[in-house]
């Protein structure tokens, strides 16, 4: 159930009644003028008899109705137990269908459905549900409105179950595998929308324009929202699979069903990406899956692979030809630069980081990574110990940048900026070096000048 309600929205559902109201049975409007007080000191017990009145007597009269039934009927749960606990779970349940029933403009069928999973996940056992039962509830949700399955908690929990029944031997490997697939898309989705929002905002502060107070609400929105799925659900469902997914267990899979599937696009797609992520490049199943999956549907993916796998230009060409959705190709140049960095080629890698920032200015990962290289560099790029202490400075400022552009790694970025300060010049080496407030020219592939703090 949607709870995501501004107070003043929240004021307008018992404030603002117009005359269709005021025909109401009385008995409702008094009722619910009381529970909606008891509510608000957090009373659910004595808010308790005069919802459920006006709930039985005039179901369609307000939305406070069911955005206030679910938190009293939450405390009822959290303070029974036994039968009269599981009485209140299912009235909960209830409760959930009632809302679309009766206010069906405000509820999707995605959120009634993942709300009604997520409490049948957490009391499956007083329940006595199967994890089968538990898992329909949220593909029914996924088959039938995927475009408002967008609840973090429940696309986590509904790949939590396949795994489950996974484990169990109800589901197999391959439909565990599509359904991280199908989960992952979804999650990619919500990302780029929130990024694209993101990125016309920090565009707009970038330029030194005020944000509106809207506009400075969304900013928090997205940055949360996207951190939320990057550093919680997806690690949590990467997690969860673990060892299920490790080459010794796909490549077997992906070749028993590679020849009944070699024309199946989808299939190949997603076959290859899996077995890019968990490091299997290496054995020659990955490039018959990128090689089969070129020949049918050539991609910017597919050609991106070859490049790592054959080093030869024209590929990468052909990776920025077929890519033509920025943050995509956002996403393939620094998957390019960090293939680059681990392989020791920083200047290439700088150059393909700072092609990810021009097309996705909001994500600040690559100024981190730059930053990275730079420090790791400084006992290589400098004619003196002083001059190769003060490549940390030059980290310490491209690390602060990140969190500048980029709010989800504010902290850390201060603290890597300070960490890499730290191991710059102090106030001491700079009065004996002399030369406080100079420029240094920092050599080898780094190709930068930084400026020593006036002392």
């Amino acid at each position: 159930m949607k709870t995501r309600i501004t107070l003043i929205m929240v004021l307008s559902l018992f404030m603002s009644f117009n005359l269709g109201f005021a025909q109401q049975d009385e008995e409702c409007m008094n009722n619910l003028s009381i529970f909606d007080s008891y509510v608000k000191s957090k009373k659910y017990d004595d808010a308790y008899e005069p919802w459920k009145l006006v709930r039985e007597k005039c179901p369609k009269f307000n939305r406070a109705i069911y955005v206030h039934g679910e938190k009293i009927l939450t405390h009822k749960i959290e303070n029974a137990t036994g039968a009269e606990q599981v009485a209140f779970i299912k009235d909960l349940m209830l409760l959930h269908d009632q809302s679309r029933e009766h206010f069906a403009s405000k509820y999707d069928l995605a959120d009634v459905l993942v709300d009604k999973g997520n409490l049948a996940y957490k009391y499956r056992e007083e329940l006595g549900m199967s994890l089968e039962d538990d898992y329909k509830l949220f593909d029914e949700a996924f088959t039938q409105d995927k475009e408002h399955f967008t609840n973090a908690k429940g696309l986590y929990t509904y790949f939590s179950l396949a795994v489950d029944l996974f484990d169990s031997g109800k589901m197999p490997a391959q439909d565990m595998f599509n359904k991280y697939d199908d989960i992952i898309e979804i999650i990619e989705n919500i990302i780029s929308k929130n990024t694209t929002g993101l990125n016309k905002i920090i565009e707009k502060e970038n330029a030194d324009e005020t944000l509106t107070k809207k506009e400075g609400k969304l900013k928090k929105y997205y940055e949360s929202s996207i951190k939320a799925f990057e550093e919680q659900v997806i690690p949590s469902m990467d997690k969860k699979l673990g060892d299920r997914a490790t080459c010794e267990v796909l490549v077997p899979l992906y070749q028993k069903d590679f020849e009944q599937n070699r024309s199946n696009g989808v299939w190949l797609q997603r076959a290859m990406n899996r077995m890019f992520a968990k490091g299997c490049k290496e054995d020659p199943l990955f490039l018959k899956l990128v090689q089969q999956k070129n020949s049918i549907e050539p991609s910017a993916d597919t050609a991106f692979y070859l490049y790592l796998l054959t080093g030869e230009q024209k590929y990468f060409d052909q990776t920025v030809e077929l890519e033509t959705d920025p943050l995509k190709k956002a996403r393939l140049y620094k998957k390019l630069a960090q293939e680059l960095k681990a392989k020791g080629s920083y200047s290439k890698a700088r150059q393909y980081y700072n092609e990810a920032l021009r097309l996705n200015p909001s994500d600040g990962s690559p100024y981190l990574a730059i930053a990275a290289m730079y420090a790791k560099s400084a006992n290589n790029c400098g004619d003196s110990n002083f001059n190769k202490r003060a490549v940390f400075w030059l980290a310490a400022s491209t690390a602060e940048k990140a969190g500048r552009v980029d709010g989800r790694l504010k902290s850390v970025s201060a603290k890597t900026a300070a960490s890499y300060r730290g191991s710059a010049p102090s106030k001491s080496d700079i009065f004996s070096a002399g030369n406080s407030g100079q420029s240094i020219k920092i050599g080898c592939w780094i190709g930068r000048s930084v400026s020593v703090p006036s002392i």
